[in-house]
């Protein structure tokens, strides 16, 4: 992993190591990532390419929690 990139993600702005995926960003939240759907620059990204989807300095990350119950 190279130079620290910064992101936003849901409004908040983070540095992180360079080279991180979606799936690396999901798990470093302690989030579950069946429990959840990312949006990267405004467009929703696939939970099946979460581990191939690379993050980039200035994205903007929007991470929403699905809740389960009736």
């Amino acid at each position: 992993m190279g130079d620290p990139m910064r992101i936003c993600v849901n409004g908040e702005t983070t540095d992180l190591p360079d080279g991180l995926t979606v799936a690396d960003l999901v798990e470093r939240l302690g989030l579950h990532p069946r429990r959840v759907a990312v949006e990267r620059n405004r467009r929703l990204v696939r939970r099946a390419t979460f581990a191939d989807t690379p993050l980039a300095d200035n994205d903007a990350i929007e991470i929403v929690t699905l809740v389960g119950g009736g």
